[in-house]
């Protein structure tokens, strides 16, 4: 959409997500403007040429001039954010976010949002083990998958929009689901994972596995370097998917642990057959 390359963008919220999109669209030629709470991030992103403007409060003059904004929040700040600002939103504006729920998320901020702005909800499936502005990096993006979830509150124009942006920024691949399709599948492939990494963590205090471990438990535990009041929120609001997919991998694991107790070897390498056929689904991606 062509319209798009002369837009001024909004980034609300300049950690390592928001940070990361101000850097992709202001290298593409954008006007970037942003606001965050932390003056230091502020700070930062003018001096290292991420941003052209800043603020610590949701300035009315940007907030007005804004063709598009990028909710880089967790998801109760997100809602309180629109509740309290959305007054100054520019009309016609599109907003989008990077919030990793939707379910409980997209239906709320559409039944409370202004008729004259729309509100088109996608996930960036990209991130690092660090946090903040200053690790802010646009490669991230580069290869990686891009989810944009409508309702039926949005417009065609809006959901290309959305998949133009995420092909702006290099994602490789862009989809469409629902947010309920959304949440199920993240509850999976994301939050589980992250359940596991910090479970392998807590269940032994043994401080000398780092002596002997190799890159295979390094591999598995990446993720459990976690932001424990971001993932705290997304888990609770995500409770039953989530809960769903625990229940599947115990279930799996109590399979695995029976055939052990069993000595069934074929049943053991019968399952590491079916893993490294569904493993190489990925590796062809």
């Amino acid at each position: 959409m062509e319209w798009i390359s002369k837009s001024n963008i909004l980034v609300v919220g300049l950690g390592l997500m928001g940070g990361s999109y101000a850097r992709a669209l202001k290298r593409l030629g954008f006007h970037v403007s942003a606001v965050d709470v932390r003056e230091e991030s502020i700070r930062y992103a003018l001096e290292n040429g991420i941003i052209d403007r800043g603020a610590t409060e949701p300035d009315p003059g940007i907030l007005g001039a804004s063709d598009a904004v990028i909710f880089a929040l967790y998801p109760t700040v997100f809602k309180e954010w629109i509740r309290a600002h959305q007054a100054a939103l520019k009309p016609g504006a599109m907003l989008t976010d990077v919030t990793g729920v939707k379910s409980c998320v997209v239906y709320d901020i559409q039944a409370m949002l202004r008729p004259d702005v729309e509100f088109i909800a996608a996930h960036p499936m990209a991130g690092r083990e660090v946090y903040g502005v200053e690790n802010s990096d646009e490669r991230i993006f580069l290869g990686a998958n891009y989810i944009v979830t409508p309702t039926g509150q949005n417009t065609p124009e809006a959901v290309e929009w959305c998949k133009s942006l995420g092909k702006l920024l290099g994602f490789s691949r862009i989809s469409v689901l629902s947010p309920e399709e959304h949440d199920e599948m993240i509850g999976f492939v994301s939050q589980l994972t992250h359940c596991i990494a910090v479970a392998l963590m807590t269940c032994s205090d043994n401080r000398h596995l780092v002596d002997y471990t190799g890159d295979s438990f390094r591999d598995l535990t990446r993720i459990a370097n976690i932001n424990d009041a971001m993932w705290s929120e997304l888990f609770l609001m995500n409770r039953e998917a989530l809960l769903r997919q625990m229940d599947g991998f115990i279930g799996e694991l109590e399979t695995l642990r029976g055939l052990l107790a069993d000595g069934d070897r074929e049943g053991l390498r019968e399952k590491m057959r079916l893993s490294t056929e569904r493993r190489s689904y990925f590796n062809k991606r």
